[in-house]
C-alpha cells in the first residue's frame, strides 16, 4: 500500500527520461497529486497513461493523477455478451448518442455516486474540455436513452486518445425495469468502439467484477504501456462519429 503521495508537475511529466526511468519503473507509486488544474496539464497527463481523479481537502480540491500498476484492457474480440443482454439488444427500445446530454449524465453520476471525486474543480475542468478542441484529445459523454419515454437510463464520460476510448466514471438507472440496461450500454458502446476502428478500451482499474465479465484483460504497467504509445498515435481528421 502506497504510504505517501508526491505531487507531480508539468515540469517532471515533460522531462521523457524522468517519465520512462523514473515515474514508469516505479512500482512502489501509482498515486500523485497536483494543485494545477490546467487543462493542457490534464491531458499530457491523460496521454502518458496517468488516469486522474481527485480529493477534497478543507482547504481545496486536490487533482490526484494515477499511473496504474495495472488496468483493465478490453480488446474487442473478447467482448462478451450475456443472454440477457442479447435480449436487450433484440428488443432495439434504446438508444446510444454521444455528447448529446453532457451536463445530465454529470448530474447523474454525481447523485448515484455516494463518494463522487467527478465534482467541484473536476466538474468544472471537464466542462472545459468538453466545450473546446484539443489536438489529439477528445471528452465525450456517453448516453443510452429509452427510445419509449427518452429517459435517460445509463450513461458515462470518458476520453478519446488516438485511437483508444478511456471510461473516467459512469452511472445506471436502478429501476427494476431498467435491469442490466448498464451492460447493455457497455456492449453498444464496446460495439461501437470495434466497428469505428479503435485499438482497445482501456477499463482504468482491472479488478472489477462486471469489467471481467465484459471482456476486459488484466495488463501490467509496462505491457499496458507499450500498447498505449502505439495506440495513442494522432489519426487526422477522424472522429469516429463520437
Amino acid at each position: 500500500m502506497q504510504t505517501q503521495i508526491y505531487q507531480i508537475t508539468l515540469e517532471l511529466i515533460e522531462d521523457e527520461n524522468y517519465f520512462k526511468n523514473v515515474l514508469a519503473t516505479n512500482m512502489l507509486h501509482s498515486y500523485y497529486w497536483s494543485d494545477n488544474w490546467n487543462e493542457a496539464f490534464y491531458i499530457l497527463l491523460a496521454k502518458k497513461g496517468f488516469i486522474s481523479i481527485s480529493h477534497t481537502t478543507k482547504e481545496d480540491s486536490l487533482l490526484l493523477p494515477e499511473l496504474q500498476l495495472d488496468y483493465g484492457v478490453l480488446d474487442f474480440t473478447n467482448l462478451h455478451i450475456s443472454k440477457k443482454v442479447q435480449k436487450l439488444i433484440q428488443q432495439d427500445n434504446v438508444v446510444l448518442s454521444f455528447n448529446t446530454q453532457f451536463a445530465q449524465v454529470l448530474e447523474k453520476i454525481s447523485q448515484q455516486h455516494t463518494n463522487n471525486w467527478l465534482k467541484d474543480k473536476y466538474a468544472q475542468l471537464m466542462k472545459k474540455l468538453h466545450q473546446n478542441h484539443y489536438n489529439n484529445f477528445k471528452l465525450i459523454s456517453v448516453e443510452l436513452t429509452s427510445k419509449l419515454n427518452q429517459e435517460l437510463i445509463s450513461g458515462e464520460v470518458g476520453y478519446i486518445i488516438g485511437t483508444t476510448y478511456t471510461s473516467l466514471s459512469g452511472f445506471s438507472s436502478k429501476e427494476k425495469k431498467y435491469n442490466n440496461h448498464g451492460t447493455l450500454q457497455l456492449v453498444l458502446l464496446a460495439q461501437h468502439l470495434e466497428k469505428s476502428g479503435f485499438s482497445f478500451w482501456n477499463l482504468g482499474h482491472p479488478h472489477m467484477e462486471y469489467k471481467q465479465k465484459l471482456g476486459s484483460v488484466t495488463h501490467t504497467r509496462t505491457e499496458f504501456l507499450k500498447r498505449w504509445d502505439r495506440a495513442i498515435v494522432p489519426q487526422g481528421a477522424k472522429n469516429y462519429g463520437l
